[in-house]
């Protein structure tokens, strides 16, 4: 694959621990400013969507056919079955943003991270935590979207989840707001300097400077 200006971010987390948040806040900091251009990757999935949720803004809702259908196709750069419903993200979509230098968030699990990491190993993969189990709970009680059924099932993923944590390069405990989103952006700031990063943006700067010697 050829070297891609943007960088491609992982951001994985147990629900409740405030992954949404984080990246929407980072996506608004940096809404106005062209100069450091992301995106969330949008995608598809077959779970029904929820209230307030819109249809290729949030995700792409497809019918568990139509979403096996595009497995068959190679379309997904990686792909998971979490809590019964199927979720994937478009390769092609993805590289293309990455090409013309736009950073890219991946919202997804640990299955998922671990089969882009091994297409892309330069990703950067950040995995959040919450504070306590206690809090995850009261997290998830206090969205009053799910019943205690459901909520005893994701505290029990969670744990799951959070066993992946050492995956991942970079980790965040999100225990005050404002200082994980503070973590987050010094993370993005990070792995835009590499040198690897800044020589191709670079490369008209740095041929200059080294070819006036």
């Amino acid at each position: 694959m050829a070297s891609l200006l943007g960088n491609l971010f992982i951001l994985a987390a147990p629900s409740g621990a405030g992954k949404s948040s984080l990246i929407k806040a980072l996506m608004e900091k940096y809404a106005s400013n062209s100069d450091n251009a992301m995106e969330v990757s949008v995608s598809h999935t077959t779970r029904k969507p929820r209230p307030g949720e819109v249809d290729g803004q949030h995700y792409h809702f497809v019918s568990r056919e139509q979403f096996e259908a595009l497995i068959e196709q190679g379309v997904f750069f990686e792909w998971a079955e979490v809590f019964g419903n199927y979720y994937g993200t478009s390769r092609v979509t993805i590289e293309q943003t990455l090409h013309r230098g736009i950073d890219v968030f991946l919202d997804i699990d640990w299955q998922g991270a671990r089969q882009v990491q091994k297409l892309m190993p330069d990703t950067c993969g950040i995995f959040i935590l919450p504070p306590s189990i206690e809090v995850l709970e009261q997290r998830l009680t206090n969205r009053g979207q799910d019943s205690d059924e459901v909520i005893a099932g994701r505290m029990k993923e969670a744990v799951a989840e959070m066993s992946h944590f050492s995956e991942f390069s970079h980790v965040i405990v999100n225990d005050d707001f404002a200082t994980a989103l503070n973590d987050l952006e010094a993370i993005v700031i990070s792995q835009r300097l590499r040198t690897m990063k800044q020589q191709m943006r670079y490369q008209p700067l740095l041929d200059e400077l080294l070819g006036s010697a």
